[in-house]
């Protein structure tokens, strides 16, 4: 029989795209309210790698990665996503932008061995988790590099990400090292 035991607990990542630089700067704020202090910030990535989301979202999106402490328990990935939903739909109230939807806004989490994000929409290789939520493995780590998987999006395939989630896996491996399993935070 196998034995039950705690998941280590993991990185909270929100990847944020807009065509709007203000959009972009409301996210980190509300989101560092909300989830507590960024730890890292990558640059600010050209989204031009499909024009999947132009009718909703507009042209010329940038897209741009938080990665937040303390370190969370990996249960939360539904509230963070039905709360991301509920930001969008407050930034799309107060801003008054032309767009359908101005902001989006997609939470995940980073282990060691894996980047995984969270989804409303059903495929066949997502999870359900519950209230509508999907998880995907969208990355893996494997021989010292990150890995995309046959329906990883265009944009995770690229380097400059991949050098990203190596900042925030080596961070990861510090406070995993430094604080141990039990400092998990149930943000």
């Amino acid at each position: 029989m196998g034995a039950i035991g705690r998941h280590d607990p993991v990185l909270l990542i929100l990847a944020a795209f807009s065509r709007h630089d203000a959009a972009l700067d409301w996210a980190r704020e509300t989101a560092s309210d909300r989830w507590g202090d960024i730890e890292l910030v990558s640059e600010r990535f050209a989204f031009d790698q499909t024009s999947y989301y132009e009718e909703s979202m507009g042209s010329g999106l940038s897209k741009q990665f938080f990665a937040f402490r303390p370190l969370v328990d990996p249960s939360g990935l539904v509230d963070w996503k039905h709360a991301a939903i509920a930001w969008e739909d407050e930034y799309r109230r107060q801003a008054g932008h032309s767009e359908p939807r101005p902001l989006n806004l997609d939470p995940g989490y980073l282990t060691q061995a894996k980047l995984v994000l969270a989804s409303t929409k059903d495929r066949d290789h997502r999870l359900y988790l519950s209230r509508g939520i999907y998880a995907e493995g969208t990355l893996y780590y494997h021989a010292g590099a990150w890995t995309a998987r046959p329906w990883t999006y265009p944009d995770y395939r690229q380097a400059e990400y991949h050098r990203f989630f190596d900042r925030c896996r080596e961070y990861l491996r510090r406070q995993l090292r430094a604080e141990g399993p039990e400092t998990a935070s149930h943000s």
